[in-house]
């Protein structure tokens, strides 16, 4: 479902601007236990994500280790 949200953001020009869309997205419509699954799939290396959900991962991680 990361990768299909991805696919969605990745038509724009800017990635850094896309997994900040994709990671915004993620924030606001998943479930939390969702998002802490995916972060955690990302730390074990995050097979199987596209490269713009991956970076937007790395956002949410970032901003988990904040909270």
């Amino acid at each position: 479902m990361a990768n299909d949200i991805g696919a969605f953001f990745d038509a724009e020009p800017d990635k850094s601007e896309a997994a900040r869309s994709v990671a915004t997205h993620l924030q606001r419509f998943w479930d939390p236990r969702m998002r802490r699954e995916l972060i955690a799939h990302h730390r074990t290396g995050g097979q199987g994500l596209k490269d713009v959900v991956l970076a937007a991962v790395a956002l949410l991680s970032a901003d988990s280790g904040r909270t």
